[in-house]
């Protein structure tokens, strides 16, 4: 077995699977992602275990997971393997908001000075999932200033109308999961920060209106 410890991101929000793996002796991240859409129940073990194939479980240090909004069903399928996983190694579980991994995509491929990032998922064609948060220059990661919530469309364009400094408006789609390396770049702040819950506490955001 080896003696290195790694990180592992699931995300699997949205029809785009996304699987992420973090070395943590070298700080080293590797990303794949595939468009499964209807496909993600039956292929994402495969593609799981595929993408692993190098190291044992017993070598990951922690698991971060897309907690939604997004899809019910990839959103489930995610956060059973997720808990599942975490409770037999009996590793840290870290929770990730997907409109979190949106932001911190954007803040961390782009050149933009805007330090607010504003997030939306289209939920139906009167509202959205959105969330604000605010660019952390120093440590380069995103902090929490709107939390996630369903909003109607004219109440979240009412909502952006009232914000007196720039900001950045970045959309989500059907394709999610080429976000995570930014959700496991998170997830690796929170695990370093040693601020963390039981698997159980790990819990997806399903909407009321997304059953």
């Amino acid at each position: 077995m080896s003696n290195q410890k790694y990180g592992l991101a699931i995300h699997t929000s949205s029809g785009q699977l996304g699987l992420g793996l973090l070395d943590l002796s070298q700080d080293n991240q590797i990303v794949a992602f595939w468009d499964l859409d209807r496909l993600m129940s039956s292929h994402f073990h495969q593609y799981l275990k595929e993408f692993i194939k190098d190291i044992t479980w017993q070598d990951l240090a922690f698991i971060g997971v897309a907690t939604g909004p997004g899809s019910f069903t990839s959103i489930r399928i995610g956060m059973i393997v997720a808990r599942t996983l975490a409770q037999q190694l009996d590793i840290p579980l870290i929770p990730v908001s997907t409109l979190a991994s949106l932001a911190q995509h954007q803040v961390d491929n782009s050149s933009s000075g805007d330090d607010l990032i504003a997030a939306q998922i289209s939920a139906n064609s009167e509202s959205y999932y959105v969330a604000l948060y605010q660019k952390d220059p120093e440590r380069g990661n995103v902090v929490l200033s709107l939390p996630d919530q369903n909003m109607k469309s004219e109440d979240w364009q009412e909502t952006l109308n009232q914000i007196e400094s720039p900001y950045f408006l970045i959309t989500g789609e059907n394709r999610l999961g080429y976000t995570v390396g930014s959700l496991l770049k998170l997830a690796h702040k929170t695990y370093l920060q040693g601020d963390l819950n039981h698997w159980r506490d790990a819990l997806p955001y399903y909407p009321a209106n997304n059953y």
